[in-house]
Formats: C-alpha cells, sequence, structure tokens
C-alpha cells in the first residue's frame, strides 16, 4: 500500500478538502497549497512549511503520479489537482463519506467516530455516529486494502480512534495498545463516577461545537482573503 510521508499526507489532504469547500479555487498554486497546509484550524499538528518545502512535496508527489499540474488560459501560475483518488487514473475509489473521512485523518490524524462526523461536516453529510462507523468498516474493508485501522481505547478517553493506513503508523498503533494494557492506567472507572462521565461527554460535545464554529469563521476570512487578492 502507497506509504506517504506527513507532509505529503497534508497536501494531499488540503487539495482533497479545498476541492469540496472552495470548488472556485480549486486547483490550487503554490500560495494557496502553502496556506492551507499551515492553517492554524482544522490541523494537526499545525505545520509551518515554506513555499519551498511544499514545492519539494509537491514535485515527491508529481513522481508518485498523484497529483498533476495545470495552467490557466493567459496565466502563468501553475496550479495543482490530485490524482490520489476518485478519479480516472487510479483504482482508489470512495464514496462522498468515506473520502470526507480520509480527508479529515489526512488533515487531523487519529479520531473518533464522533469526532469525524462532526469535523467532516462542509465535506458530508452524516445522519449519525453509526454512519460514520459503517463508512469507516467500509474502509477498513476496502478492495484496495485495510485503509483505516481502529485503535485501542486509550486511558481516559470514552471512544476509540481511527487512523489512516497511507503513511506508517506501526509504532502509534503499538503506542496506544500499550498504554490501553497498562496496569497502571488500565483500571476501570466507578460507578460513582458515572455522573463525571456525563459530564465529561457534554464537555467534549460543546468542545467539538466550538471547534466546527470556529473552522466556519476561519473559512470565511479565507474566502474573503482570496476575494481581496
Amino acid at each position: 500500500m502507497l506509504k506517504l510521508t506527513s507532509s505529503q499526507c497534508r497536501i494531499i489532504g488540503v487539495m482533497l478538502e479545498k476541492e469540496i469547500t472552495t470548488p472556485d479555487q480549486y486547483p490550487l498554486s503554490l500560495n494557496g497549497l502553502t496556506n492551507g497546509a499551515n492553517q492554524k484550524s482544522n490541523r494537526d499538528p499545525v505545520m509551518d512549511l515554506s513555499e519551498s518545502e511544499v514545492q519539494d512535496v509537491l514535485d515527491e508527489l508529481s513522481a508518485l503520479h498523484l497529483i498533476s499540474e495545470q495552467t490557466g488560459f493567459g496565466s502563468r501560475v501553475i496550479k495543482y489537482k490530485h490524482r490520489f483518488c476518485n478519479t480516472e487514473f487510479g483504482n482508489l475509489q470512495f464514496s462522498e463519506q468515506q473520502r470526507a473521512i480520509i480527508d479529515v485523518l489526512l488533515l487531523r490524524g487519529p479520531q473518533s467516530a464522533g469526532e469525524l462526523r462532526t469535523r467532516t461536516n462542509r465535506l458530508a453529510s452524516f445522519a449519525n455516529v453509526a454512519e460514520v462507523e459503517t463508512a469507516l468498516e467500509g474502509l477498513n474493508s476496502h478492495s484496495e486494502g485495510q485503509l483505516v485501522v481502529k485503535l485501542a481505547r486509550e486511558p481516559g478517553k470514552r471512544d476509540c480512534r481511527y487512523v489512516h493506513q497511507f503513511s506508517d503508523t506501526s509504532e502509534m498503533i503499538e503506542a496506544v495498545a500499550e498504554s490501553a494494557i497498562s496496569p497502571s492506567t488500565s483500571s476501570s472507572p466507578s460507578t460513582s463516577g458515572a455522573s463525571s462521565t456525563d459530564q465529561n461527554e457534554r464537555i467534549e460535545l460543546l468542545e467539538l461545537q466550538v471547534e466546527e464554529l470556529s473552522e466556519q469563521v476561519a473559512t470565511l476570512t479565507e474566502l474573503m482573503q482570496q476575494l481581496t487578492d
């Protein structure tokens, strides 16, 4: 299976995202890709890539036939589009929901099903978490291989997280598995902690809602900047 670096995952993720969220600006210029890769919202970890570093990544992806160049009529600016999935150039085909999940995992790292439902809101629609889990199952048994892996539930976490398999995640999977079985952290919560668990769930939901609103504001700000450029 294809194995990408973290920077390659970020650039592919940006292309997948912007193709849906800002189609008028897609394909993307080097400057647009650099801004998207270094975006402060909807990214984890936040990166600080220079244009020359992004250009190096683009050259690597081009050699892998994962992107293509495009120049508009009367414009000297080279723009780039992905050939990663859902194109006539490869076998990797996703449903809208699967594509959204992969995109968020590429941009933000491991996510729970609940986080994926919230964080894919601009990319696809999920009626509930069960729909997210169904899409994840499809990616887990995809015809092109196991594209996502469910991590062991970490101590202090309510839900298991999922990670994509387009980069080497073996060390992460092992580390999470070890922390899950560690005697010092694997004790079961007591019944008296049930109310605390409910409160944590409410806090987590509020945090996700605040994050979603922040992302929407960041998207609007980005669009305004593009209109004034």
